[in-house]
């Protein structure tokens, strides 16, 4: 789940990660009637959405009087902010973020990420601040410090001074820096967080260490822990669909492609979008249905996956485990009986009781594309999207 910079810096906060001060604001006038709250004589107008890159799209803007930091919120305000992170289209902002300004010194990227592969937390750390950290890990690796935190021990002082160092900071600077990031570690571990990612934290010519940006991601399947966190939730940033998937207790998540995939576990669903791309398709989506979902949430499935209008045929590919095979034809039958299947389905069953869930479908009537592998689904159903694609030009 992500939040927005606001309430990443309102945690920060809590937890003595230094911040600037800021206010929200939901028009130019509140905007404005920040700048009185705030100190300095500089202020700057950031918009409020999740997705970086704001400042090339034009979404954060340095203002040096009320009058501009007015235009500044009256022009990010209701526009659609388009970003390296976006699409095209790009996003709605609603608010912005106005925050006093500082004297910049240095710039650093700081986060902390699961490492998967070692299952511990990884504090990277870049001189290369300001600047997409894919962008320096791909050009110039040999600049991101990673330290890699034993969580049973927690973030040593050593591990914190390795940091400090590598970022070439010196006198009260080290010490400012392994207060801040033991604090930030402890956000990081107590909330739950995936990631935790400040780009640029800066050192201001008064020395001080400050978070300029916050970026928070948290462990969805934590939440129920975190019920506070939960609250702080913006579904408006968020795709409507993934949200009623949700609902249901499907994980689903858009993408740009035309072939709609309906698949029983993650690392199937992956394998899935990879061979549909093999062959020159594009999912349109991710939808793991698990491995306990029963035929109304897999007919929810297919409604879901056709509510996407960019959806030219359905690959349905279940291995049959804990999820029946004869659960997904039943689920199939209903939703073709109360949504009109207009698109290709293809569809490759295995498992526990497959041959049922073959008659099941066998015996519907509905104009269905049987598969014989994954292999076999994944050409039939680009065969099938470029049939209807003909048809309907």
């Amino acid at each position: 789940m992500n939040i927005h910079e606001y309430q990443a810096k309102e945690l920060f906060r809590q937890y003595g990660v230094k911040t600037l001060n800021g206010i929200l604001a939901l028009n130019s006038n509140e905007a404005a009637n920040a700048c009185k709250e705030l100190s300095g004589k500089i202020w700057v107008v950031k918009a409020q959405v999740h997705a970086g890159g704001r400042g090339k799209g034009g979404g954060i803007v340095l203002c040096r009087s009320v009058d501009e930091v007015y235009e500044a919120a009256n022009n990010i305000i209701g526009s659609k902010l388009v970003t390296p992170q976006t699409t095209s289209e790009g996003v709605n902002v609603s608010k912005v973020y106005v925050e006093e300004g500082c004297i910049i010194a240095k710039e650093f990227y700081l986060g902390i990420v699961l490492d998967r592969e070692k299952e511990l937390p990884v504090i990277m750390a870049s001189t290369e601040g300001g600047i997409e950290i894919e962008e320096v890990a791909s050009k110039n690796p040999e600049k991101i410090l990673k330290v890699y935190v034993d969580p049973v021990t927690g973030l040593g002082d050593w591990q914190a001074r390795k940091i400090a160092f590598g970022l070439g900071l010196e006198g009260k600077q080290v010490k400012s820096c392994m207060g801040f990031m033991k604090n930030l570690y402890n956000l990081f571990v107590d909330l739950d967080c995936s990631i935790v990612e400040i780009n640029p934290l800066v050192v201001t010519t008064a020395d001080d260490i400050i978070a300029l940006d916050a970026k928070i991601n948290f462990d969805g399947s934590a939440l129920f822990r975190h019920t506070d966190i939960e609250q702080l939730r913006d579904r408006e940033e968020e795709e409507p669909l993934e949200i009623r998937a949700t609902e249901v207790g499907l994980n689903y998540i858009k993408l740009d492609g035309e072939i709609g995939c309906m698949v029983n576990g993650a690392g199937l669903a992956m394998a899935t979008m990879d061979i549909i791309k093999l062959h020159g398709g594009e999912p349109a989506n991710f939808l793991d249905v698990g491995g306990g979902a029963d035929s109304e949430q897999v007919a929810e499935g297919f409604r879901i996956i056709l509510s996407d209008p960019n959806v030219k045929a359905i690959f349905v590919n279940i291995f049959g485990g804990i999820m029946r095979c004869d659960f997904i034809a039943e689920g199939i039958i209903a939703a073709a009986k109360e949504i009109k299947l207009d698109v290709p389905v293809i569809v490759r069953l295995a498992g526990t009781n497959v041959g049922i869930g073959k008659k099941m479908l066998a015996e519907s009537g509905l104009n269905l594309i049987t598969a014989d592998d994954m292999n076999d689904g994944a050409i039939k159903a680009i065969e099938a999207m470029g049939r209807k694609k003909s048809a309907s030009g």
